[in-house]
């Protein structure tokens, strides 16, 4: 079986490594159906463990690299998918109990680019019900119960993308992918100390993805490193007859062969969202965020303070999901079926959200295309700006998340950058002292600007060592 030190190195590495046929994706993939089956029931993490097909997909993956034909850096290597994206003919219950027996007799779109990118699909992952779209007061609401978070297990891996993160961070997967509409990639990202990207609204195909809201929903990877979000966006972006909103706007993303280069962020303007740590937060947050800051002046950034144009940012975004909810589970609702549901709060969200106004609707509307405008204006100053990712660590599993509300300087950011659809990546920047839980710090760019955010977030790893932390699991 392989090492522990096998299956923590980045996919940018194992890539090279199948390549040079140093290691097998049939022993690979072994190795991590091995792990998933042992750990990830402890941490809550999986909804379904793929053996069978997942066998499959290595042994083709294997002879097509034996053969010399090699599909990528993604080739062979085993992968993990919230499981709100469809999997023919395998269970996708969107993490509600009304749904554990849903089959799909098709693949979702990212699924089936990274089938033609070679990766091997290993698990589907655990999450919260129907993506906490109506909200949810705990941890527990979900499939799976709470996943656990891997760096200490008494507190949560975060929501709702909280299997791809605790998986990733777990070592169960090479990568995942996750899904956001207001935070679900950035915050288990910070939660589990991995690498999430945040696409820009459009960048990926959600077809075969549940949907919550039709112009807040995006896709996203969940990685060991920045760099390994950009070879796994590369795999899944595109544009999608299948999904009318995608972008046809070409990517391509490649790791800078001068790394000289790629360890400077001279010249980079980068402005600074610090929340008040005295009045809000956790202090060591506040104290490594600092820290980071200090890196990346190191590294050549020009660090800036600057602040968020005043909108109700949370109020906005809550308003426009909460009426395109509505309308997705409407029928879900007045069949009587959302009694199923494990939360309470989740279902008093989803029946409340029936008796939105319409007029409450086109005013959040409004006010969003205000805000996209604005947020541009900022892009024309800065090419990115960095930010605490939480300004609180994870909660513990059992804690009312009613009795913790999210404090207004990460509501403002994340829910700023998600209503414009712009892309964001989580990378850890540090760890609590007493409780051994991650800090993450976010960089946010122009809309498909997501090499900005992977160069920012590369040139950081490449300075500091807090992406390699790994967790003690038995």
């Amino acid at each position: 079986m392989l090492s522990d030190d096998i299956l923590y190195l980045s996919v940018w590495e194992l890539g090279a490594r199948i390549a040079a046929r140093w290691i097998s994706p049939i022993e690979l993939t072994e190795a991590y159906l091995e792990r998933l089956e042992r750990i990830g029931p402890k941490l809550g993490a999986v909804a379904t463990v793929t053996r069978e097909l997942a066998m499959e997909q290595a042994r083709a993956a294997e002879q097509e690299i034996a053969a010399g034909h090699s599909r990528g850096p993604l080739h062979g290597i085993p992968y993990g998918a919230k499981d709100l994206l469809a999997t023919r003919g395998i269970p996708t219950a969107w993490g509600a109990p009304p749904f554990k027996k849903q089959v799909f007799d098709y693949d979702a779109t990212v699924i089936r680019k990274l089938r033609e990118a070679g990766a091997v699909l290993v698990a589907k992952l655990a999450m919260i019900e129907l993506a906490g779209g109506g909200g949810y007061n705990s941890a527990s609401a979900s499939l799976q119960g709470a996943t656990r978070n891997p760096f200490n297990t008494g507190y949560w891996a975060g929501g709702s993308s909280s299997g791809p993160a605790a998986a990733v961070a777990a070592g169960l997967v090479g990568f995942a992918i996750g899904s956001e509409t207001l935070g679900s990639i950035v915050t288990p990202a910070a939660f589990c100390a991995v690498s999430g990207l945040r696409t820009t609204y459009g960048r990926v195909s959600r077809h075969g993805a549940m949907p919550l809201s039709w112009t807040m929903d995006k896709l996203g990877p969940m990685c060991r490193t920045a760099v390994d979000c950009g070879l796994v966006l590369n795999a899944i972006a595109g544009e999608d007859s299948l999904d009318a909103a995608s972008r046809r706007e070409p990517l391509y993303w490649w790791p800078p062969n001068d790394e000289k280069r790629a360890r400077s962020l001279a010249g980079k303007r980068l402005g600074v969202l610090r929340p008040d740590f005295k009045t809000a937060g956790n202090a060591d947050v506040g104290a490594n965020f600092d820290a980071a800051l200090e890196v990346l002046r190191k590294i050549g950034a020009r660090v800036e303070e600057t602040s968020l144009p005043e909108f109700p940012y949370a109020a906005v975004a809550e308003t426009i999901y909460s009426a395109e909810m509505a309308s997705v589970f409407r029928p879900f609702v007045e069949s009587g079926q959302v009694d199923g549901l494990l939360d309470d709060s989740q279902k008093a969200g989803l029946v409340a959200a029936q008796s939105l106004r319409a007029t409450d609707y086109l005013d959040a509307c409004r006010l969003r295309t205000e805000i996209q405008s604005e947020m541009a204006n900022l892009f024309e100053k800065y090419d990115a700006l960095a930010a605490p990712s939480r300004t609180s660590t994870a909660p513990a599993v059992d804690r009312d998340f009613e009795a913790a509300p999210e404090t207004p300087d990460r509501a403002n950011l994340i829910a700023g950058s998600n209503i414009a659809g712009l892309p964001a990546i989580s990378v850890p920047c540090g760890f609590t002292r007493e409780k051994n839980l991650p800090i993450g710090i976010q960089f946010v760019c122009d809309a498909l600007r997501e090499d900005a955010c992977i160069e920012c977030a590369h040139a950081y790893q490449l300075a500091t060592d807090w992406h390699t932390r790994r967790p003690k699991l038995q």
